[in-house]
């Protein structure tokens, strides 16, 4: 049965979210269906809404940074019951045959993932609806197991922003010991901080705000590197072989190739554009030094990040709003006045 569902949803790239009534599809033998709880506000929720990547229909219900509880589930459906807490992240789909689907990077479907919102399901074409409303449909595939005793309210973000950070402390293989650096204290940057930590690196933040250095400290960091502070910058010379820049807009990295170790990494996970100026090479090639991308994880890899948080304790510094506080939270968002992450209870979609 097709659901009549209540969500936010934008119907323009100017306009505030607002009450949205609308269709979910009928569910299918694989699927599970779920009665959304919370779901984490990020970044790109606003970037998507606003149209600032390009790209964006209307009417969109955001959100991808879902925990609910099951509510039924298909016939051939093995993993779930009714009753289950569970999230769903960026993805709800994908092509499944490619080489990175077969390899457990569904997020690097070559013919791309079905975004969870702003997507077009690949069976009936319907779009996509995230979840800043009150029911999903998703293939059991895609949808990962919430370990239990961990905080629903603060694992919400751990669906995008902490398998954003995980992905490449795992695929640079970080560990005990490992010297590694994250640039930008936000909703990707405190997660980073805290897994890195638990993972067992020396963990240093780059801010460009000393007054962050004692919240830094609590969260993870062994070090806070001020990086307007040329002396600071001198001494960790050389120093990191794994830098993770979670900055959401433009911003020079050329400052920190020289703190990359030989073989170092700087990885950009928190911006989507052009690099703005032109990096200086002599850094990279002298010291075999890389500059990469990364983008969230596969299913696996988040079912993996979220067992791992469970049996470390680990969620997100979190502000719990209502759904009709949601284009507040926008604007304060592009403050950056949240610590760290908005997360929606919605419960009060239904109240």
């Amino acid at each position: 049965m097709i659901m009549n569902v209540l969500g936010y949803a934008a119907h323009f790239s100017k306009d505030a979210l607002a009450p949205y009534r609308f269709l979910r599809r009928e569910p299918r033998i694989d699927d599970v269906v779920i009665e959304i709880l919370y779901c984490g506000v990020c970044h790109s929720d606003l970037h998507q809404v606003r149209n600032d990547w390009g790209g964006s229909s209307y009417p969109m219900v955001p959100g991808h940074e879902i925990v609910g509880r099951v509510i039924s589930v298909g016939q051939e459906v093995t993993r779930f019951k009714q009753g289950d807490h569970v999230g769903v992240g960026c993805m709800v789909d994908s092509c499944r045959h490619c080489g990175p689907c077969e390899n457990g990077l569904e997020q690097y479907c070559e013919d791309l993932p079905t975004y969870t919102y702003n997507s077009v399901d690949r069976h009936d074409h319907m779009p996509t609806f995230g979840g800043y409303s009150e029911k999903i449909v998703v293939s059991e595939k895609f949808v990962l197991k919430i370990p239990k005793g961990l905080d629903l309210k603060g694992a919400a973000p751990l669906l995008c922003a902490g398998i954003t950070t995980w992905s490449p402390l795992r695929h640079w293989r970080v560990g005990k010991g490992s010297r590694v650096a994250v640039i930008g204290l936000g909703g990707l940057g405190h997660m980073g901080l805290k897994l890195a930590k638990a993972m067992g690196a020396e963990v240093t933040l780059f801010t460009r705000s000393p007054g962050k250095a004692q919240d830094a400290r609590r969260l993870g960091a062994d070090n806070v590197v001020v990086s307007t502070d040329d002396r600071q910058m001198k001494a960790v010379k050389g120093r990191f072989e794994l830098i993770i820049d979670t900055v959401p807009n433009v911003h020079d990295l050329n400052p920190y190739l020289p703190t990359l170790a030989i073989d170092g990494t700087l990885v950009l996970v928190g911006y989507l554009g052009d690099l703005e100026p032109m990096l200086n090479s002599a850094p990279l090639i002298m010291g075999r030094k890389s500059v990469a991308g990364s983008v969230i994880g596969g299913i696996a890899e988040t079912q993996e990040m979220l067992d791992f948080c469970g049996e470390h304790g680990i969620v997100s510094d979190i502000e719990v709003i209502r759904i009709q506080e949601i284009n507040a939270a926008y604007e304060r968002m592009l403050k950056s006045d949240v610590k760290y992450r908005f997360v929606i209870d919605l419960e009060s979609l239904r109240s």
